[in-house]
């Protein structure tokens, strides 16, 4: 019979499966995200194409998995940002620190990323560099950019520069400022920190739309089951694989491709597969040079997977701009072999792409944030990691 033991604490250690597993679907889930919208900005639709050929149709399966990819994150960030603030909760000026690793988190990339955006527009031509606009209605604009930096994409303003993958930022950004409002309200000693977490809840259920907060529930998921470690035989885990595997197949196959409440029972089905699978994960992993290296592989994709999430937008704009202008290719054939190499050579720019631009941004998020607590802190003398 399984054994369920609820922690004490999350547990974050690297030389555990669970953490292993985790390390390989982040980057797995950004890498899958920038291939299915390669492949959606530069082959026709999947519809259009008649009599397609076997690899188109193995392209178009392979990288159909994207919202799933998203719901991956949703749970994993979970796991992660609500475990990690979990296990800070009684240190000293928690909430403080925890707004730090959030902020910095998000604008170390954003801010230059913008600017990438920017410039992507200017090339191709989408972007009027004569005239700055304050409008929110436009992709552009300041307000657009201002919009995006606090989470408000897809509510007040659109994506900025149209980088639609920043929608589900907007997502996150509300996560992480509803699950320390929800912990206060339950855990604040004060019967006013209590109300206040209560009006600002409530205030932020007006702002967002539904569909935010009903996929909250997936990111609770996550965080709840950090505490849950659940221990199964082989077999057992073999079999939650297989499930997790098989759901992920079976919602592809549905042709699933957005974020509703029509569509929110399957993610919460896949969800719940995928954290009782990382709970019984939750145990210490032999060293061995092959497991090793699995690992650094998946850390190493896992290290700039967000920096990959947000850029590869304005990169496949511009290499489409390209392809169009220099070689007058508009689109990529699912009938032409040499396409299909073009595809491969514009996926694997986008990857060295995103991993260079994380170089001197994401790569130095931890030292920002040591730097913003030491600003902030110094005069009590309070400085963490």
């Amino acid at each position: 019979m399984p054994k369920i033991t609820i922690l004490e604490k999350t547990n974050l250690q690297e030389d555990h499966w669970h953490s292993m597993v985790i390390s390989q679907l982040r980057g797995l889930a950004a890498l899958q995200v920038a291939a299915a919208h390669l492949r959606a900005l530069q082959y026709p639709g999947f519809s259009a194409v008649e009599k397609p050929p076997l690899l188109f149709l193995g392209l178009a399966f392979s990288s159909g998995f994207a919202y799933l990819a998203v719901i991956v994150f949703f749970v994993l960030s979970g796991w992660l940002v609500g475990g990690s603030f979990l296990n800070k909760l009684n240190s000293e000026r928690a909430l403080q620190h925890y707004a730090i690793d959030r902020v910095s988190r998000l604008w170390v990339v954003l801010v230059p990323t913008f600017v990438v955006v920017l410039l992507a527009g200017a090339v191709v031509g989408e972007l009027d560099t004569k005239q700055v606009s304050f409008s929110a209605t436009e992709p552009y604009s300041a307000g657009a950019f201002v919009g995006n930096m606090v989470g408000l994409q897809t509510i007040m303003v659109p994506p900025f520069g149209a980088n639609f993958p920043l929608w589900s930022l907007a997502n996150e950004t509300w996560y992480y400022v509803l699950f320390p409002l929800l912990i206060l309200v339950f855990r604040a000693k004060a019967i006013a920190t209590r109300v206040v977490a209560v009006l600002a809840i409530g205030a932020i259920v007006q702002l967002v739309h539904g569909t935010i907060l009903l996929y909250f529930s997936i990111w609770l998921l996550g965080a709840a089951f950090s505490r849950v470690r659940i221990e199964l035989g082989q077999v057992w885990r073999w079999a939650l694989l297989l499930l997790l595997v098989g759901s992920a197949v079976f919602i592809r196959l549905q042709g699933t491709t957005n974020f509703t409440l029509k569509e929110y029972p399957d993610y919460l089905l896949f969800s719940l597969i995928f954290v009782l699978f990382l709970s019984s994960m939750q145990f210490k992993r032999q060293a061995g040079p092959k497991l090793d290296r699995i690992d650094r592989t998946g850390r190493f994709f896992a290290n700039f997977s967000f920096t990959l999430y947000v850029l590869h937008v304005p990169m496949i704009l511009v290499m489409g701009y390209a392809l169009r202008s220099v070689f007058g290719i508009g689109q990529l054939s699912p009938h032409s072999m040499l396409h299909y190499l073009i595809y491969a050579g514009m996926y694997l720019m986008l990857v060295v792409g995103a991993y260079l631009f994380y170089l001197p941004f994401e790569s130095n998020t931890p030292r920002v944030r040591q730097w913003l607590k030491a600003q902030l802190f110094a005069r009590v003398g309070i400085v963490r990691p």
